[in-house]
């Protein structure tokens, strides 16, 4: 031990910090950074601590005195963007305010003036495909525990250009050893995510995509950032209770329109229920639900197959495709351009041009998606 401190003693002047003396110094070196990247991933950023849109990658900082950097004191949530649509944006808004209402977090904003920021900030990045993620946080101003010492709170939110697309190839997943949150965090989307994280990595470790968690009465409750449905062998879809998990803005929208697949003789029933494991891997079919999923194929867990994976997975020309088939489809169907519960930005056009949809999901006419979440 002694001999490792010399050394580190005798290198001193080799590793010494550079201090740098200017803010221009610090910017050229983090320009530096992004000077090679082709396409810059997160095109533009919205910052109420800076009063507006950001598009210079280098500036898109937060201050490490947010009490949600040191404190994990704030809430977020997220929007896809499809062909220069934000998806569902009022919904998720709705479910944004009621955590930062659980977090004891009072927003700088009403919900209106941040559903026009969002809008106006994805117009700026001029990306048509990817992911909105905003936060709200206690806000900076000092290292402490309690927010007392904050000003005000602060809004942030940033535009991630990226590629998704539906899977349809199955997945494997092992029951998370990583305790799941308690009601009260689980059901507010929070920025505390060490959990999910290890329940994450616990499952690639040991080559699985990802993980479920069964909550202490021994009911399967959620995947680390996804919901989880089931189809049983009597057709019927059920997805577990929301009071011990967080409700899905994509799963909440499948159980509206699942529906219509009972209607027409493709499932018996659509329900939120108690589901035991022994239960949920006796199912004909087994799928993570999310938004950029939107619905993703669950073909084993814990070693065991779920339902008939030749069936489902491999047999192509079988005449009866999976019930997976048809929610997929449904899910198409339900982010598709077309609907009207999507927020435009006209990316093409100014964003102060940009009007504001007021169509909800409970106002889309049936005929909408009578064709076929």
């Amino acid at each position: 031990m002694a001999a490792d401190s010399v050394v580190e003693i005798e290198n001193m002047e080799e590793s010494t910090v550079h201090v740098f003396k200017s803010s221009s110094e610090l910017l050229e070196k983090l320009h530096q950074k992004w000077s090679s990247v082709e396409k810059l991933p997160y095109p533009a950023m919205y910052s109420s601590v800076y009063g507006g849109i950001i598009l210079d990658p280098a500036m898109m900082v937060i201050p490490i005195d947010d009490h949600m950097v040191h404190r994990g004191h704030g809430v977020f949530d997220t929007a896809i963007i499809l062909d220069g649509y934000l998806y569902e944006l009022d919904g998720h808004l709705d479910r944004f305010l009621l955590s930062a209402s659980r977090a004891k977090i009072t927003s700088p904003f009403p919900k209106s003036t941040l559903s026009t920021i969002l809008i106006q900030l994805t117009a700026a990045s001029n990306c048509k495909k990817g992911t909105l993620r905003y936060w709200l946080s206690a806000g900076p101003g000092d290292f402490l525990l309690s927010p007392a010492g904050c000003p005000t709170s602060a809004f942030y939110a940033i535009v991630i250009a990226e590629e998704f697309s539906q899977c349809k190839e199955g997945v494997k997943v092992i029951t998370s050893t990583i305790p799941m949150k308690v009601p009260l965090f689980a059901t507010s989307k929070n920025v505390n995510y060490l959990p999910n994280v290890l329940t994450k990595l616990e499952a690639e470790e040991k080559g699985a995509f990802a993980s479920i968690w069964v909550d202490d009465e021994g009911y399967v409750a959620e995947g680390p950032n996804v919901n989880v449905g089931f189809v049983t062998h009597e057709n019927e879809l059920i997805v577990p209770f929301f009071d011990k998990i967080l409700s899905g803005c994509t799963v909440k929208r499948l159980l509206e329109l699942a529906p219509k697949l009972v209607e027409n003789g493709r499932l018996k029933s659509v329900k939120t229920a108690n589901i035991t494991v022994e239960e949920a891997k006796r199912a004909a079919e087994m799928m993570y639900i999310g938004s950029t999923l939107p619905v993703l194929p669950i073909i084993e867990w814990d070693g065991k197959a779920i339902g008939d994976v030749c069936t489902k997975h491999a047999n192509a020309s079988k005449k009866h495709d999976s019930m997976e088939t048809y929610l997929i489809e449904l899910v198409e169907r339900l982010v598709s351009p077309k609907m009207k519960l999507l927020e435009k930005t006209f990316v093409e056009e100014p964003p102060s041009t940009a009007p504001i949809s007021e169509h909800k999901a409970s106002e889309i006419e049936d005929k909408e998606v009578a064709a076929d979440k």
